[in-house]
């Protein structure tokens, strides 16, 4: 008896175990497909949910991706950055703010990075496969190995049939739930380095405000 009770003891663990390697293999997959992209075009949507506050709120966006450049525009805001120097235009108010960003900072987080996030510093459980939207999916879950993380874990969304990123859902601790939903991707689209860099010239009307 004592012995099979040890056995069922350890069943969870191996499952997990095997969610893990699971996960792993798939995301590895993801990882070398992404590396051969040159460059990055995608459009998304971005949600931010609070059930306990009732809000919901839902904007659409783009992003061009170059190595650790990027230049991305949401909720009417263009941001530039040139792997060391960020622009965050806000249009409305006719304002750019210059900083150069601590990449260890969470509350900096190059977006680049949401196509690798997975790389370092989590766990990982595969879930399954489940139909989102018409669209075959692989289902991860990923939990930092930092408890001191914002977030409690990360929902991945993985397209079965092109092993791209479909959806990102951050589970926060505060009760603020973010999702990124991905609605088209091009890859090695030609981006010449200067779209990286905001165009001072070309809005010569605009007030600068250097942080660095």
């Amino acid at each position: 008896m004592k012995k099979l009770l040890l056995l069922l003891a350890l069943i969870p663990g191996f499952m997990f175990a095997q969610n893990a390697e699971k996960a792993k293999e798939i995301l590895d997959q993801v990882t070398a497909k992404t590396k051969t992209y040159k460059t990055i075009k995608a459009s998304f949507s971005f949600s931010l949910e609070n059930l306990q506050e009732d809000i919901q709120e839902e904007y659409t966006g783009t992003i061009f991706i170059k190595g650790d450049k990027y230049k991305a525009n949401l909720m009417d805001v263009d941001t530039y950055f040139d792997g060391k120097t960020l622009w965050t235009h806000m249009i409305d108010a006719d304002e750019v703010n210059i900083d150069e960003p601590d990449p260890d900072d969470e509350e900096t987080l190059n977006p680049a990075s949401i196509f690798t996030i997975y790389q370092t510093g989590f766990k990982y459980a595969y879930l399954g496969e489940k139909d989102s939207n018409g669209t075959a999916v692989y289902s991860i879950d990923l939990y930092p190995i930092n408890r001191d993380k914002p977030y409690s874990r990360i929902k991945l969304e993985i397209t079965k049939d092109n092993m791209q990123i479909n959806k990102i859902q951050q589970i926060s601790k505060d009760g603020n739930n973010y999702t990124i939903l991905i609605n088209k991707l091009e890859s090695n689209t030609p981006m010449d380095d200067s779209m990286f860099v905001y165009n001072e010239s070309a809005n010569p009307n605009v007030d600068i405000i250097d942080m660095r």
